[in-house]
């Protein structure tokens, strides 16, 4: 017997540019609202930059794409259920899967399934089928002030759930209409934001060393053939009795030693948190300190820890907001795992040749 089930369920059906439908699924109906918003005027925005799809980074071509949620999964021993949205493109099969993890923050729903939009729409949207997960570390669950293990960063958990995810992966199939046998199983990447980025690294090899913890320390999943770490917490240098310490005791005891996955690490050079490090460098620790010959490092130039505005559309936790930033980072991520996950994809090497000679580039690229 199944043990997913469909909560409060929606289906956003998006086109190119503007929304199509919105379909509200119930037990035995659905109802349609029809009819395509009016185009805005030149003054319902205003912005000081330029808004583009990809930052000048060559991609694919942009279809209609398909956003359904909750999935909700009911995994033993977790504290409430897991629930996971999904979107894809409307038509297409054999696609490859991006299992996006969230940060940590402390805006109540950009940190769970419902974050991100910039990134999983254009990913959805070109191509590829994203899942993201609730972790139990979101604001929008109230459990960060509770005595669960882990409490409030809920690191082990977090990685957990993408096992659980890649285990179940034909009961979200069953479950998300038109996605049966459109999923390719072998092609699946792992992306991962602050927190989030550090799920993604424990996929890929990367470790907790805590002594006084008896878990099994090898997090990884075979399964997942990439990875980009975006933002991520790196090795401590931290006074152990700093709040940060207190608060997670894996950020005391991160290795990216026996990392050796295949990752695309990101980092802004001006994304600094003395509560974590005076280094600039503990955000890119998990390229520095893992194993080399599959590591590629993207910096960007005056990127903060938000790096432009990838944890929401107009989230104002965003300190650095700039939407060509975003643009170009979703559009470097998109070639970086077409390339990763089909070798003979030349996605990668254009896009890296495209950023390279724009006349004001917005990162720089060096591998290892």
């Amino acid at each position: 017997m199944s043990n997913t089930f469909v909560s409060s369920s929606w289906l956003r059906i998006w086109g190119a540019s503007a929304a199509l439908a919105m379909l509200p699924l119930g037990v035995g109906n659905a109802q349609e609202s029809s009819g395509a918003a009016p185009a805005p005027t030149p003054t319902q925005f205003s912005t000081k930059f330029p808004i583009s799809e990809s930052g000048n980074i060559p991609v694919g071509k942009k279809t209609p794409f398909i956003s359904y949620e909750a999935v909700v999964l009911n995994m033993p021993g977790r504290p409430v259920p897991l629930e996971v949205k999904v979107s894809m493109p409307a038509t297409g099969t054999n696609l490859p899967v991006i299992l996006l993890s969230h940060g940590h923050g402390n805006a109540n729903f950009l940190s769970s399934l419902k974050g991100y939009g910039p990134l999983s729409d254009f990913w959805a949207a070109h191509g590829f089928i994203v899942i993201q997960p609730t972790h139990i570390d979101s604001k929008a669950l109230g459990l960060r002030e509770t005595k669960l293990p882990d409490a409030p960063t809920f690191f082990y958990s977090k990685v957990k759930d993408m096992h659980y995810i890649l285990d179940h992966l034909a009961q979200i199939e069953a479950t998300v209409p038109g996605l049966k046998g459109r999923m390719d199983r072998n092609r699946i990447a792992a992306v991962g934001h602050s927190s989030g980025g550090l799920t993604a690294a424990y996929l890929l090899g990367a470790q907790v060393l805590d002594p006084e913890d008896p878990r099994k320390k090898d997090l990884s999943d075979k399964r997942i053939k990439a990875g980009v770490i975006i933002a991520a917490p790196g090795v401590a240098d931290m006074d152990t009795s700093s709040a940060a310490a207190r608060r997670s005791r894996a950020l005391r005891y991160n290795s990216f030693a026996k990392m050796t996955g295949s990752a695309l690490v990101i980092a802004g050079d001006k994304d600094l948190n003395p509560a974590f490090s005076t280094r600039l460098s503990y955000r890119w620790d998990a390229y520095t300190h893992s194993p080399s010959g599959n590591k590629t490092l993207l910096t960007f130039f005056g990127g903060e820890h938000i790096l432009g505005g990838i944890g929401g559309y107009d989230s104002k936790e965003t300190s650095d907001e700039n939407p060509e930033r975003v643009a170009t980072l979703r559009a470097l991520v998109w070639a970086y795992l077409r390339t990763q996950l089909y070798p003979n994809d030349p996605a990668w090497r254009n896009a890296v040749v495209a950023l390279r000679n724009s006349s004001a580039p917005m990162a720089k690229v060096e591998s290892r």
